[in-house]
């Protein structure tokens, strides 16, 4: 349930920094081209594209940073290797794009064992509780 709850917190964060985005598009055409103030309004695929993009870096930075997202953090949660030590960046950034491409892998937690989604099964991952 905790790691449902993180991910939901993200994917907030995933749209305010969409939001941002766009908002710095929009002023900075302003300024490049004067008034009025107009958001960009490119194409579906261009759209979603941009907000995978923005979710993967969000992701995966956050777990090479500091190992946790910021919902991660509100619910005590953090992102390690198996062996417990830091992912790297091919490791973080392969998580984050599996983890947007099949986020039904999460299903897999109440079944396993060790409460580890097929994410975490194909890259050798672990979400810890900081306690622990």
């Amino acid at each position: 349930m905790s790691r449902t709850l993180a991910s939901l917190v993200d994917a907030f964060v995933v749209a305010g920094l969409g939001l941002a985005a766009r908002l710095g598009a929009g002023a900075l055409r302003l300024v490049v081209t004067g008034p009025p103030f107009r958001l960009p309004d490119p194409p579906a695929w261009l759209s979603g594209l941009c907000g995978w993009t923005i979710a993967v870096l969000y992701l995966a930075g956050s777990w090479v940073m500091t190992g946790s997202t910021v919902g991660d953090r509100l619910l005590g949660l953090r992102v390690t290797a198996r062996s417990g030590r830091p992912l790297g960046v091919l490791r973080a950034l392969s998580r984050a794009a599996l983890c947007l491409v099949f986020p039904l892998g999460l299903l897999w937690i109440p079944v396993s064992g060790h409460r580890a989604s097929v994410h975490d099964l194909v890259l050798a991952t672990a979400v810890r509780h900081h306690g622990r």
